[in-house]
């Protein structure tokens, strides 16, 4: 709609005779988006973006819809019809009169359908039949070709893949279910990791693929997508130890660091799907930064491999890998727009033997090829960056390098996170006011700021508490639990219901907003009341603290009728709610961190997922009395359950067999 319509001169011309114009950034007022998006899906029954949304001068919504074409169609009307309709109507006193009753009608009817008093708590946790449930559910939309949880236009979901790891620890589940679960998860990864969602020449993920086969991407790369899939990739890596999981976030990492990264150590929100295919184009198109023609192919990569017989070439290398034909390998049914025609998209899906015996001089080539694929795109014109950083955004992916650190024995990857870290804590935190802010923006050298900053959603919040959890469990500094701390607190005192549970997607009183809603669904991100049930549990385990269990759990309960009928509509609840079920006991680390620990490293390196770390600082100590018989000097652990502590355990071996019992 943006080429299609809103830099159409016409259309502009209807719109300003009639309409005060207000483009919203979502990214930036996910409030305002939540309240409009939910109006729409409540009186079309569907939605997407872009949004399209007409509201009176009081914010009632009056009508919307997601994408209108420029010329009506099939019995669709056109933008510019829709605006004259709606402009006519609302010239007519008696229509705009009734047009705002019914936005001011409607919006009450969600407000008590879905708003701030249409959930009620539950006295009691849902029982564990929750967890089977969603295996249950997930294993019916799991596709057993290509891998993933739905059919197309198929994401990542990575909330599904982290609930199935996490169920992979579950000791009251069927082995046979575990194996199976394990299976899909991992098919998903390897048939993500082939397909064309993957960047095989300049890596990171797109958003997500048209097709099932993970064939064609919509070419956008989220931060948070390659914050997810990093964190994936190496929970993959801890559980089977093949090393091809660890190349992925590597790759993954390669991305962000190189193009999604500024020097002040944030990171970048989105580089785009569209770009200008030569220097010299006026029209931008959908992967034109990615893809390749045949003959292109064949003029860069020409040169011989040596040493085969029938001569084969370079280009005849990356031909056969990446299956790409003459007049392109886009199905026209997932090109509604022509853009990709004649083009190749790189995939490795169906996978090949290698086209040519001696696999080590084939793979030889191929990196070779892809290497002068790479300098050649180097030379075309970039896609656009959002340089936009985002509280949450950031935060999610400073988690995933304190995973990678950890799980993949990589300091380079933590030394990321502690300085993406101290950018979030001294550029987004007021540490005097106790707030966040939403973004601030790194388009320069130097990082500027709007004249009126906005200020963090609870998102924001939820996102940093747990990347501040990360960051202790990944270091053991305490600070970073003191901050994550605050930093609760103050989403406690914005967001939090008090009365019935869980968070609010807005703060109280806000005249922005006309609907105060809740996060209750998992998407692309989990949602803000998904992550923070996680935060508090793992708070009240950390903190031995039973206020932050009491929230954490009343979270839970108030969802109880979603988790017990829907569970897969919020995942990474679940995945809170089994780290809650499980009720592991707490690893005490002793010993000096510049020492070894050889028990400490196999638990980073381990797949313990509802297993919470803690250390000798003061915040712990005062929460645990029993702590003070510890011998803090001798490198190991102990185990720490029911407020009973184990003696000192000092070898893996010991940490394996005392874990079992």
């Amino acid at each position: 709609m943006e080429r299609e319509s809103f830099e159409s001169e016409e259309v502009a011309a209807v719109m300003n005779s009639h309409f005060v114009n207000i483009k919203v950034d979502r990214e930036e007022r996910p409030d305002v988006d939540k309240v409009y998006m939910t109006f729409v899906q409540a009186t079309t029954g569907g939605g997407g973006w872009p949004l399209s949304l007409w509201m009176s001068p009081s914010l009632n919504p009056v009508f919307g819809g997601t994408y209108f074409p420029p010329e009506g169609n099939f019995g669709r009307p056109g933008f510019k019809q829709v605006l004259q309709a709606l402009a006519s109507q609302w010239d007519d006193t008696d229509n705009r009169a009734e047009m705002m009753e019914a936005g001011e009608q409607v919006i009450k009817i969600i407000d008590k359908k879905m708003g701030s008093g249409s959930l009620s708590a539950s006295n009691s946790l849902p029982g564990p039949q929750v967890f089977r449930k969603l295996y249950t559910q997930l294993s019916h939309t799991y596709d057993s070709e290509y891998g993933g949880y739905s059919g197309p236009p198929k994401f990542p979901q990575a909330s599904n893949l982290m609930v199935m790891f996490r169920l992979q620890s579950w000791t009251e589940e069927a082995p046979d279910r575990l194996k199976r679960g394990l299976e899909m998860n991992l098919h998903t990864l390897n048939m993500m990791d082939l397909g064309g969602i993957h960047d095989h020449i300049m890596s990171g993920f797109a958003r997500y693929s048209t097709d099932k086969e993970w064939h064609v991407p919509h070419f956008e790369k989220m931060l948070y997508d390659q914050a997810q899939l990093a964190i994936a990739y190496s929970t993959a890596f801890s559980i089977t130890k093949e090393i091809k999981y660890k190349k992925v976030v590597d790759d993954i990492m390669t991305f962000v660091n190189r193009d999604m990264t500024h020097r002040s150590g944030g990171f970048y929100a989105a580089e785009d799907a569209d770009s200008l295919p030569k220097g010299q184009d006026k029209d931008k198109k959908e992967g034109a930064f990615c893809v390749w023609s045949w003959q292109e192919i064949q003029e860069l990569l020409s040169k011989p491999v040596d040493g085969t017989s029938p001569s084969v070439t370079l280009a005849d290398v990356v031909a056969h890998e990446f299956n790409m034909k003459e007049d392109g390998n886009v199905n026209p049914r997932g090109d509604p727009h022509g853009e990709l025609k004649g083009q190749n998209v790189i995939t490795k899906l169906p996978v090949k033997a290698a086209l040519f015996p001696e696999v080590e001089k084939y793979n030889s080539a191929l990196t070779e090829a892809k290497e002068i694929l790479f300098t050649e795109r180097l030379t075309r014109p970039r896609p656009g960056l959002d340089s936009k950083i985002l509280c949450s955004w950031n935060s999610l992916m400073l988690s995933a390098f304190c995973k990678a650190g950890t799980s993949l024995d990589v300091p380079e990857y933590l030394e990321i996170a502690i300085k993406a870290g101290g950018f979030v804590r001294d550029v987004l935190w007021n540490k005097d006011e106790k707030r966040l802010l939403r973004s601030i923006y790194g388009g320069r050298e130097e990082l500027a700021q709007l004249d009126h900053p906005i200020e963090a959603f609870v998102d924001d919040y939820c996102f940093t508490v747990q990347a501040c959890l990360d960051l202790y469990t990944a270091t053991l500094n305490e600070d970073w639990l003191s901050l994550a701390v605050d930093i609760q607190d103050s989403q406690d005192l914005l967001f939090l219901d008090h009365d019935k549970g869980g968070y609010f997607a807005s703060k109280a009183g806000d005249p922005e907003i006309v609907l105060r809603l809740k996060d209750d669904q998992d998407g692309a991100e989990p949602s803000s009341n998904s992550v923070s049930a996680m935060n508090l549990l793992r708070l009240a385990k950390i903190l031995n603290s039973e206020k932050h269990a009491q929230e954490g759990e009343k979270i839970i309960k108030l969802f109880n009728d979603r988790l017990q009928q829907i569970p897969h509509a919020m995942p990474a609840l679940v995945d809170a709610y089994l780290f809650l079920h499980q009720a592991e006991p707490v690893i005490v680390i002793t010993g000096d961190s510049s020492f070894p620990n050889s028990v400490l490293e196999h638990i980073r390196s381990s797949h313990l997922p509802s297993h919470t770390i803690i250390a000798g600082g003061d915040l712990v100590r005062s929460a645990y009395p029993v702590l003070s018989k510890i011998n803090w000097d001798q490198p190991g652990v102990h185990l720490l359950a029911n407020g009973a502590l184990t003696e000192a355990i000092t070898s893996v071996e010991q940490f394996k067999t005392m874990l079992t019992k």
